[in-house]
């Protein structure tokens, strides 16, 4: 059930036009619910936000306000606010947290630990593969795994958490209600029965420039650490990766090859501090086993045969192809999974050297 007097008072206060976050927390701080900001008197208001008092007085919204609660009133779909128990606390930490969250499918995964995974929309091939293979090794150990549901790097990210059987959020520059982009449209129904959308932008908001560097700051709120896997120089996953150190979480990249534009933000971010990753198990440790989390990875029938492959010294993949019998993708799979467990590592000359 809605307490429909209540979140009233909370979309009033949260949709009129001109008042902002900054605007409705220094309201809150000064009179404590929404239902107490309405009662106050103009002039105790004006004190508080000075000429923004009209707006917050005259504005019209009663039809928005009926719209609003009419969603949130059907399945799998709910409005958080600030009060609410169910408002994730690690977003409470942060210099600007939303004052209203829409959800679309399971709220209570905001509050499970989580690690943020974004990178560039023009991803690389071998991009994608980290990208869903470091979703889907973190997603087993527990892990919820939060992106931004744009193109690339991200969709691979969410695509890898459901495809481990974990669990993922979305977090969108959109209003709840519409997807973007649209091709992501399957995506995100199959993230709203197993995980959850979240967006603080109102119903109906169309997919605006700036409303994205703002999400990307509820991106890094949400997680204990952000993995940055591709990203050119002048990329919102950089600002992603410093709002999450402004934040006090940790920022991890992947290392990639000096010629690729897509590499060269994560070696800018290595250079700036940011730990550089080569396996899963590097953001494990630092994150140093958080709740939830399982410490030892779920076994797969087949490691142990290919480790027992590719035995006790170097070889190449040729030779791995011929030992194992398996196709070369399916065993170029096989082993990007065994390297990101930290079973086995990669030499020069593209030899494999198991590690025991």
């Amino acid at each position: 059930m809605i307490d429909t007097q209540g979140l009233t008072a909370w979309l009033r206060l949260a949709l009129i036009p001109g008042i902002g976050s900054e605007t409705q927390r220094k309201l809150l701080a000064a009179f404590g619910l929404p239902e107490a900001v309405f009662a106050a008197s103009p002039s105790k208001l004006r004190s508080v936000i000075g000429s923004k008092l009209e707006l917050l007085l005259d504005f019209p919204l009663g039809d928005a306000i009926e719209r609003h609660l009419d969603w949130a009133g059907q399945p799998n779909q709910h409005i958080l606010t600030l009060a609410d128990p169910a408002y994730p606390g690690q977003l409470l930490n942060i210099a600007d947290p939303p004052t209203l969250l829409f959800v679309r499918g399971d709220p209570s995964l905001l509050q499970r630990p989580a690690l943020g995974i974004v990178g560039s929309r023009n991803a690389t091939p071998q991009g994608l593969r980290n990208a869903r293979q470091f979703s889907a090794a973190l997603a087993e150990r527990g892990l919820s795994i939060v992106s931004g549901l744009a193109l690339g790097i991200d969709t691979a990210a969410h695509h890898g958490a459901l495809t481990a059987g974990g669990a993922t959020i979305a977090v969108i520059g959109t209003g709840a209600d519409r997807v973007y982009p649209a091709r992501n449209r399957d995506l995100a129904l199959s993230i709203v029965e197993r995980g959850a959308i979240v967006s603080e932008f109102p119903l109906g908001t169309p997919p605006i420039a700036a409303n994205f560097p703002r999400r990307n700051r509820i991106i890094a709120g949400l997680s204990l650490g952000v993995l940055v896997v591709e990203a050119a120089v002048e990329s919102g996953s950089l600002i992603t990766a410093r709002q999450a150190g402004e934040q006090g979480r940790e920022v991890f990249a992947i290392p990639g090859s000096i010629h690729a534009p897509q590499s060269r933000g994560c070696h800018r971010l290595i250079r700036e501090g940011a730990k550089l990753v080569e396996t899963a198990n590097d953001i494990l440790e630092e994150l140093g086993n958080p709740p939830g989390q399982s410490a030892t990875p779920p076994t797969d029938e087949r490691e142990p045969a290919l480790l027992a492959v590719i035995g006790h010294d170097p070889c190449n993949f040729d030779e791995l192809v011929e030992r194992s019998g398996m196709p070369a993708d399916v065993l170029h799979g096989e082993l990007l999974t065994l390297e990101l467990a930290g079973r086995i590592g990669i030499l020069p000359g593209n030899r494999y050297q198991r590690i025991d």
